[in-house]
C-alpha cells in the first residue's frame, strides 16, 4: 500500500522542517511537497497532486481560510489546519477543511516533536479516507413542529467526531426553541469548545453554551462537554435533568467520550431520549447508542452518504443501535417524529 502523500503549508521555515521531518519518519506517511504561501501551494497542489494537504490558518499573502475558499469548489483536498487557540479555525471548516488541531503553546522541540507523531499524524491518516464531496454547507433553517402531548421531560443527546462541527450545526439550525434540552460530545481540544458553543449560539434559534457541572438541560437548549480530560454525563436531580463534567480516563481513545454521555442517557432517562450518532472515525459512542436504544429510546445514524467519515455511525448501525438511518439533511426532521411519538 502506497504512502500517504502530504503537502505541507506553514510558513515558519523551523516548524515547517520540524513537520516534514517527523512526518516522513512514519513509513505511512510520504511529504511530497511543501509550501511557504498560498501561491505555492497552488502550484505544489498541480504538480505534485498530494492526497492530504496540512494548513497553517495565519499565512503570508493571503489567508490560509482565504486558500480554502478559493481552492475547494475547483480542487478538493483533504485538509487538515493547524491552529493556535482561535475561532478562526470554524471558519476553515466552514470552508471545507476535514479536521484541525491546535497548535501547542511550547517551544521544547520534544513537545513538538510529540505533537506531531500522536495528534497530527492520526488527523492526517483520518483524512486520507474523508469523502470531501461530504463537507455539506449549510442551507436556510427548516421549521419542524414539535407536538408532545403532555411529557416534557425528555432529551436528546447527540454525538460526532471529524466532521461533526459542521455535521452537529446542520442538524440543530433546524431545532426550534421547543426542542427538548441537547447534551453534545464533539471531539474537540481544550479551549475550542467554549468557541464552538458561542458560535453556533450566535447562528442557531436555541441556546448553546460549553456545559459545567450543574447546568441545568432545559427545553430550547443545548450543552457541549468541554474538550480536555473532562467526561460528561447525564443526571437527575429533583426530577429535573443535569449535567456532570468529571475528570476521567479516557474512553475509546477520548475524552470527552461519547460512549460515556449516551451511557448516561440511557441510565437516567431511558426511553424518554433521542439519541443520535454523526461522522466520525473509530467506535466512540456505538456501544452507549446500544445501551440507549435497549432502553427504549430512539436512535438515528448519519447515513456513508453523508458523512465525512462513515465510522461511528457504521459501527453504531453494525451492533444494532441504529432504528433510523438519515440524510445529514433529515435528521432533524426524524429527531421531531421520534420525539413526537413520546
Amino acid at each position: 500500500m502506497r504512502p500517504i502523500r502530504v503537502l505541507v503549508v506553514e510558513d515558519s521555515i523551523v516548524f515547517r522542517e520540524l513537520l516534514v521531518q517527523n512526518l516522513n519518519r512514519d513509513p505511512a506517511i510520504q511529504v511530497v511537497a511543501t509550501a511557504k504561501d498560498p501561491f505555492e501551494a497552488r502550484d505544489a497542489i498541480l504538480a505534485c497532486k498530494p492526497d492530504v494537504m496540512t494548513l497553517d490558518v495565519e499565512l503570508p499573502r493571503m489567508s490560509g481560510i482565504e486558500f480554502l475558499r478559493k481552492l475547494m469548489p475547483q480542487y478538493p483536498l483533504p485538509v487538515v489546519v493547524i491552529s493556535s487557540l482561535s475561532d478562526k479555525v470554524f471558519d476553515a471548516l466552514n470552508a471545507g477543511a476535514v479536521d484541525f488541531v491546535a497548535k501547542p503553546a511550547v517551544t521544547s522541540r520534544a513537545q513538538l516533536e510529540d505533537f506531531i507523531r500522536n495528534e497530527l499524524l492520526v488527523k492526517i491518516k483520518i483524512a486520507s479516507t474523508a469523502k470531501i464531496g461530504n463537507i455539506k454547507k449549510a442551507v436556510m433553517a427548516q421549521e419542524h413542529q414539535l407536538s408532545v402531548s403532555g411529557k416534557k421531560n425528555l432529551i436528546v443527546a447527540i454525538g460526532a467526531s471529524t466532521g461533526g462541527t459542521e455535521a452537529i450545526f446542520d442538524v440543530v439550525k433546524d431545532f426550534g426553541t421547543d426542542i427538548p434540552g441537547v447534551v453534545v460530545v464533539q471531539h474537540m481540544p481544550p479551549g475550542f469548545t467554549e468557541m464552538y458553543a458561542k458560535r453556533l449560539n450566535d447562528q442557531c434559534r436555541i441556546r448553546v453554551k460549553e456545559a459545567v457541572t450543574g447546568d441545568r438541560v432545559m427545553p430550547g437548549s443545548m450543552l457541549i462537554a468541554p474538550g480536555g480530560d473532562m467526561h460528561m454525563q447525564l443526571v437527575k436531580v429533583s426530577g429535573s435533568y443535569h449535567v456532570e463534567c468529571k475528570k476521567g480516563p479516557k474512553v475509546n481513545g477520548h475524552c470527552p467520550s461519547v460512549d460515556v454521555l449516551f451511557d448516561s442517557v440511557a441510565r437516567t432517562a431511558g426511553a424518554d431520549a433521542v439519541g443520535i450518532i454523526l461522522t466520525g472515525m473509530g467506535g466512540d459512542g456505538a456501544k452507549g447508542l446500544l445501551a440507549m436504544r435497549k432502553a427504549g429510546a430512539g436512535t438515528i445514524g448519519q447515513d456513508e452518504s453523508t458523512c465525512v467519515v462513515y465510522g461511528m455511525p457504521k459501527v453504531a448501525y453494525d451492533l444494532g443501535a441504529v432504528q433510523h438511518q438519515e440524510k445529514l439533511s433529515d435528521i432533524a426532521k426524524r429527531t421531531y417524529a421520534l420525539l413526537n411519538k413520546m
